[in-house]
């Protein structure tokens, strides 16, 4: 019988020990109303790395053709550190006049990423 405290894990949790208890894996799955292929995904991840596995690790990578290099990563770090209290708009059109050209919105994805 598989325990968990994670709200997100509970359901996963109860549908794997629903099918423990009736023996079998059809009626369980159709009470919780998943696929049979839902539960064997489940069923594997948890054989894997135990019921902790299951919580859902996001899939996206980042696309790092699409970031800025590193000077003007640089560049918008240390204007942000000078000027604090500038938008990502205006912080964009300083550092035109610096030579640094990058919009408004890559400004921010360059704070959201340097935190």
């Amino acid at each position: 019988m598989l325990d968990t405290n994670n709200p997100i894990l509970k359901h996963k949790a109860g549908l794997l020990n629903l099918a423990e208890e009736l023996g079998n894996v059809s009626s369980a799955c159709q009470v919780m109303g998943v696929s049979r292929d839902t539960f064997y995904r489940y069923q594997q991840r948890v054989e894997e790395g135990g019921i902790d596995s299951r919580i859902d690790k996001s899939r996206r990578t980042a696309d790092v053709k699409n970031r800025v290099d590193e000077p003007t990563a640089h560049a918008v770090v240390t204007s942000a550190i000078e000027q604090p209290a500038v938008g990502q708009h205006r912080s964009s059109n300083e550092l035109r006049k610096r030579g640094v050209f990058i919009a408004g919105s890559g400004v921010r994805c360059v704070w959201l990423r340097h935190h």
